[in-house]
């Protein structure tokens, strides 16, 4: 087994981390005045999307992308390690086109899209000239079982009329997302994951109204998390994304390349409050000494360092699982990184934010936005227990096959 990155890899990584040094971090204070006085998109984001396409920063993260598509064609496992880089800024995937959910979406479409419809939404998105949204997770039910989701989906003639109601949209307020993928229920009647279908909806149709963007740990991303109500949308039936009764098994594709996206930037976020909180413990001083020379400072920046590493390594595996063989072989790997990393970037950051004391809650570093996204990260693509859950379900069913087997190793007390 090999840990070290591919030439290729490496490589990638160096120009993308000076791409982010010399273009990226200098910019985030620009992004945040320009967000706070209502600019938004920031007038530099254009471009610093087409430096990076000039410089072949693009489309990373699909490794089925044509030969006549925009974008470096990279593997899941290499891909993985940039998207760390990227998630040091939390903005910065979409200089690089490679920003959540745009790559889910284009994912689905790249898979299930006709022509018609990779003509007219695919390649916008790869070009970076639009966003998009996935709207699937409903108030009233537990949506991270996409089978509980309410919102209907009619058939009439050579249309679909949808109604329903949707929130924890992101990009469904920024004001370049034209396109939704809608995931409703075409037939109620039918089996548990066959009954879902997903729809092409322009954000423009009538009937579709954005309600609010719903803060998250009372902050407001300029993007949205936001609610919408879908009523009496109409579409043409061409407007039908795969087969009907099909939007399970392809929510289920969509997440698997996606979560290891989210942890590696997650990684990423880490592995910066750890780099500050390393600075800071070196420079402050509490009671005549710096303050990583207590035995507590001390202690935290060891547990963030080994948390750390075991996550990455935990996460490039299940990259490595999902091209050797696919998503579905991959689940459990899957859930028990989405279980594991979110939880392990809260207590980094946490950590970093005591070192900090109250500057730590406020927006002179990022530590506090890291945390709230972290926190946020235990909810999105599903809690933490639907995910231990999962790999609970998965253990018990992969020891029937040995069941009994252990006893040898028991004393003949601990026999019945």
């Amino acid at each position: 087994m090999h840990f070290a990155y591919s030439p290729r890899t490496e490589a990638l990584r160096q120009q993308l981390r000076h791409f982010m040094d010399e273009h990226v971090v200098p910019r985030i204070g620009a992004w945040h005045q320009a967000v706070g006085a209502g600019q938004f998109p920031v007038p530099f984001m254009t471009d610093l999307k087409a430096l990076a396409r000039s410089e072949g920063l693009w489309n990373l993260f699909l490794p089925a992308l044509g030969a006549d598509e925009p974008g470096t064609r990279l593997s899941n496992l290499e891909y993985a390690p940039l998207a760390e880089i990227m998630g040091r800024v939390s903005w910065a995937s979409e200089v690089f086109n490679c920003n959540a959910p745009d790559t889910g979406n284009m994912e689905l479409l790249h898979l299930f899209a006709t022509p018609q419809q990779r003509a007219r939404w695919l390649l916008p998105l790869l070009d970076g000239e639009m966003r998009s949204a996935f709207a699937m997770t409903e108030p009233d039910v537990p949506s991270s079982d996409a089978s509980n989701i309410q919102t209907l989906i009619r058939r009439e003639g050579d249309e679909y009329v949808i109604n329903g109601r949707k929130w924890f949209i992101t990009n469904a307020s920024h004001p370049d997302c034209k396109l939704l993928i809608v995931m409703g229920k075409t037939d109620p009647d039918a089996d548990a994951h066959q009954q879902q279908s997903m729809l092409l909806v322009p954000f423009d149709t009538p009937g579709v109204e954005l309600l609010r963007n719903i803060p998250v740990m009372n902050h407001i991303a300029p993007e949205g998390h936001s609610e919408l109500l879908l009523r009496n949308v109409r579409v043409p039936a061409s407007n039908l994304l795969g087969e009907e009764g099909a939007g399970f098994m392809m929510a289920q594709a969509r997440l698997g390349p996606g979560r290891v996206h989210h942890c590696m930037r997650s990684i990423g976020m880490a592995e910066l409050a750890l780099e500050l909180m390393v600075e800071r413990c070196q420079e402050r001083k509490a009671f005549g000494k710096y303050l990583h020379q207590y035995a507590n400072i001390g202690d935290w920046i060891a547990e963030s360092r080994i948390e750390i590493e075991q996550a990455r390594l935990l996460v490039l595996k299940t990259a490595w699982m999902i091209d050797e063989v696919g998503a579905k072989a991959a689940r459990k790997e899957i859930a028990m990184i989405k279980a594991l990393v979110p939880g392990m970037h809260t207590r980094v950051v946490d950590r970093a934010m005591q070192v900090y004391g109250a500057m730590g809650l406020t927006p002179d570093t990022p530590l506090a936005d890291m945390w709230t996204t972290g926190r946020a990260l235990r909810f999105a693509d599903g809690p933490d227990q639907v995910h231990l859950r999962s790999i609970a379900r998965l253990e018990l069913k992969a020891s029937a096959i040995t069941r009994g087997a252990t006893a040898v190793y028991l004393t003949p007390f601990g026999k019945d």
